[in-house]
């Protein structure tokens, strides 16, 4: 059975496009915005010293991955909200890594990515050199994050969503091309 959310949004994209920020700037209008899980997996890794780091245990770090964002979206329907809700990256982004790291996708991976959908709409940010950064978590090249880009869109259009691009502007452009662009489809 598909649980398809017409009020979930993903905004994904390659690392460093400026997804955190643009999600803050719709956060900071009152919209529900629900966090990147990899950030807060490889934070938690990291102070507990497990294994569930990409740069250790790429298995194991996508079954976190996975098992947070599939979670996650649950709570938020067993909440039934009815307002926009904008995501930090979605399902597919876990599945999308685990086939850039040569992981094996499970039957089970399917049936989850098939049956929690999201909007068919998916914003996705360009890779952007101008404000690309590495920092403790976030180790890609910038070669990398544009392959990342490329791999997450092939991903999502694979999976039957529509890639809406977020042109690289100043946040709050951004945000407002978000907004203008989900009354548009009205």
């Amino acid at each position: 059975m598909k649980i398809h959310h017409l009020n979930f949004y993903v905004i994904s994209g390659g690392p460093g496009a400026g997804k955190t920020t643009l999600l803050n700037e719709l956060e900071d209008r009152g919209y529900l915005v629900v966090p990147e899980e990899a950030r807060r997996i490889i934070k938690g890794e990291i102070e507990r010293q497990g294994e569930g780091l990409p740069w250790k245990d790429k298995a194991t770090y996508a079954d976190l991955m996975l098992k947070a964002s599939v979670n996650t979206y649950i709570h938020l329907k067993q909440q039934q909200i009815q307002t926009k809700v904008f995501f930090d990256r979605g399902i597919l982004d876990t599945v999308c890594y685990m086939q850039m790291e040569n992981l094996i996708l499970t039957k089970e991976t399917e049936i989850l990515v098939t049956t929690y959908r999201y909007n068919q709409k998916v914003f996705l940010l360009p890779p952007w050199a101008e404000i690309y950064e590495t920092d403790s978590e976030r180790k890609q090249t910038y070669a990398e994050a544009v392959d990342t880009f490329e791999q997450m869109k092939a991903t999502y259009i694979r999976y039957g969503y529509e890639i809406i691009e977020v042109p690289k502007d100043a946040v709050k452009n951004r945000a407002d091309f978000v907004l203008k662009t989900l009354n548009n489809l009205k």
